[in-house]
């Protein structure tokens, strides 16, 4: 009798479940996670995961990503190990990324990554043993955020089709609208780019939305008139971490603020997303006008990630469904 002994490396070649990407995810892989996260906003706690570990690295600042998805392993019974500074890591010894992620995944079934760097979470999921599940990598893509967001915008428009969605501030950097962008292709949706000159959508994804049929139309004036059409107002923070000038970040940062007088003309089922954290893009007033849905996109995301980690780990949509571990 042969029995094939799973190493590290033949356990990857065998099937790499990894989410670095939202990018090649199909329609029907898009409803399948919303209808995964559906089935988690029913019934949250649950031990799907008893005896899993979940290791968090966090090579960059994170609030609501961290958290939420450390909130999602719990309420399914995993562990969690890892950390939210690097500085702790032996990173400031000079370790390099494959030796921590070869290191860590020793000790956990799965990994969600955030780092500063374009493409990490890419090399990690070709070096690691586990899933990798990118929690954000520099400015290219965001996929967990993505899949809440497309979570929201079901969840308040009914539909993913046919929707006039509107975004608004730093597009060059901001890693949440490309990700946006590129899962909404199968949707059908028109997309208007309101921003500076030197915010602007990068010509990489115009292409992306030119070469998919995509269409789109950029704006530079932020105003009632501009917005009246949304369904969805999708605000951005300018981040200034970004910035290798600070002095094009002053120029820049207070452009395209939301305030309570423009919301006027708005749709009646327009609602507004904002990744997080906001700094003064949205006037506060705001938070009580019923358009506003960020803190309660925010909260999406714990079952969005449920979903995507329970994916990632093999675990079906009808184990879920038949998944009698739930704890009222």
């Amino acid at each position: 009798m042969n029995i094939e002994i799973l190493t590290p490396r033949n356990m990857q070649a065998k099937e790499n479940r990894s989410l670095v990407t939202i990018a090649n995810h199909s329609r029907e892989k898009i409803e399948y996670l919303l209808e995964m996260a559906q089935e988690f906003e029913r019934h949250p706690n649950r031990h799907l995961l008893d005896g899993k570990v979940v290791a968090t690295l966090f090579f960059e600042p994170s609030t609501r990503t961290r958290l939420s998805f450390e909130t999602a392993a719990n309420r399914l019974g995993a562990r969690v190990i890892g950390f939210a500074d690097p500085k702790v890591t032996s990173g400031t010894k000079g370790e390099t990324l494959k030796d921590t992620i070869m290191m860590v995944s020793n000790y956990a079934d799965i990994i969600v990554m955030r780092h500063y760097l374009e493409g990490a979470a890419r090399y990690a999921s070709e070096v690691a043993p586990v899933p990798i599940v990118n929690a954000g990598d520099g400015a290219n893509q965001h996929p967990s955020q993505t899949m809440l967001d497309l979570y929201s915008i079901y969840k308040t428009q009914g539909t993913l089709d046919n929707l006039n969605i509107y975004m608004v501030g730093d597009l060059k950097y901001g890693r949440t609208v490309h990700s946006l962008l590129t899962a909404m292709r199968h949707f059908n949706p028109t997309f208007h780019f309101i921003a500076p000159d030197e915010l602007a959508m990068p010509q990489l994804y115009k292409d992306y939305c030119r070469d998919h049929g995509i269409k789109y139309v950029e704006h530079q004036d932020f105003n009632e008139d501009v917005i009246a059409d949304a369904d969805i107002l999708y605000m951005t923070r300018v981040q200034r971490e970004r910035f290798t000038d600070l002095m094009e970040y002053e120029r820049v940062k207070d452009r395209y603020l939301l305030k309570l007088n423009m919301l006027g003309k708005a749709r009646d089922n327009m609602r507004i997303l904002h990744p997080l954290p906001r700094v003064n893009e949205i006037e506060y007033s705001i938070d009580d006008d019923p358009h506003a849905y960020y803190f309660e996109q925010a909260h999406n995301g714990l079952f969005a990630r449920q979903a995507l980690i329970c994916d990632a780990l093999g675990i079906t949509l009808d184990e879920i469904k038949a998944d009698t571990s739930i704890i009222k």
